[in-house]
């Protein structure tokens, strides 16, 4: 329920399908009266936006400057977009005079990239593809890729080769490739949370993919993110309370190559393995691209080796699914 002086209170919601997650107190959102709401895509998911404002002109404005910003920011980081900049650079292995959005989340994997020993690599595209190709052919082999194959593709992975700066990024070998999809949602969840803040909005869950919010939710209170069962995604396995913090979710059962589930889209970069460690494992950080890409690494990584990587790293926690359903967090 939501409570207090409505028209004092300068509020947004934002939302995105993402999977693992629901934003437990979003629907009251819908029905505040008079609010601004939008509805339609936003990073290839079906997306909804509602603000509440004093003055409604505002409201509007500020849901067109945040649907502009997030179509720019898709234009750069898109691998389903033919004119993105990550395309440009993925097809011709170079880009001059880059966007600094582009460097700049480049440089928050390469920090991401250090942090977990290797387990977050936007480079692993090239193993994506491998998986993607070998499972579409008729009569391919239950047991993937070959052995052969997998090196190959190795080879041209590793975020430690590609050279990037504001004058250019160009990926080391032929072959090579990037996919920004295991922090862009994260990235673009906190430029659109900078544009709300500097549009005087207090209270908001911001949902491009991965979840964020600003202060604390309608009632004062803190929102509550539910953690959803990667099986059954209508039944909710664990409430996490946030406030000012992001949320993010990676699941190996988000997407698989094979019927049997036994190749999944998080690949090792390191090996060009699938392993399933966990079932889900879910990082509450400040920022949320921070969270997405830990969210895909800690999958790769065992709770030691999890637990080694969020020693001294204040405000990030980690919550790890077991495939019992059982949680540890740390």
């Amino acid at each position: 329920m939501i409570s207090g002086p409505m028209t004092r209170r300068r509020m947004i919601g934002i939302s995105a399908a993402a999977a693992g997650m629901a934003l437990l107190p979003f629907e009251s959102a819908a029905a505040i009266p008079d609010a601004v709401t939008w509805q339609g895509e936003a990073m290839g998911a079906q997306a909804s936006l509602v603000i509440h404002h004093p003055d409604r002109a505002k409201a509007k404005k500020l849901v067109e400057a945040t649907v502009a910003e997030v179509r720019r920011l898709e234009r750069i980081f898109s691998l389903y977009r033919d004119d993105s900049d990550l395309t440009l650079l993925n097809r011709q292995r170079f880009l001059v005079s880059p966007p600094k959005e582009l460097v700049e989340i480049l440089r928050q994997s390469s920090d991401a990239w250090a942090l977990t020993g290797g387990a977050f690599d936007p480079t692993v595209q090239p193993l994506w593809d491998t998986y993607r190709r070998h499972f579409s052919t008729s009569g391919a082999s239950k047991a993937g890729p070959s052995a052969g194959i997998v090196r190959e593709c190795l080879a041209r992975v590793g975020l430690d080769r590609i050279a990037c700066s504001s004058a250019r990024i160009e990926l080391p070998a032929a072959g090579s490739a990037l996919t920004l999809n295991g922090i862009a949602q994260g990235y673009v969840t906190d430029k659109v949370v900078d544009l709300l803040r500097a549009g005087g909005i207090e209270h908001s869950m911001v949902d491009m993919g991965e979840s964020r919010a600003i202060g604390p939710a309608w009632d004062d209170r803190p929102w509550r993110v539910g953690v959803s069962d990667p099986l059954d995604t209508a039944r909710i396995l664990k409430v996490l309370e946030v406030e000012d913090r992001a949320v993010a979710t990676s699941s190996p059962f988000g997407f698989r190559f094979d019927a049997e589930g036994r190749f999944s889209h998080i690949i090792d970069p390191r090996s060009g393995a699938t392993p399933r460690r966990h079932a889900s494992v879910t990082v509450v950080a400040r920022q949320a691209a921070l969270a997405d890409a830990l969210s895909t690494a800690f999958n790769l990584m065992d709770v030691g080796e999890i637990v080694a990587v969020l020693e001294g790293m204040a405000g990030v926690e980690a919550h790890i699914l077991s495939h019992d359903r059982n949680w540890t967090s740390v």
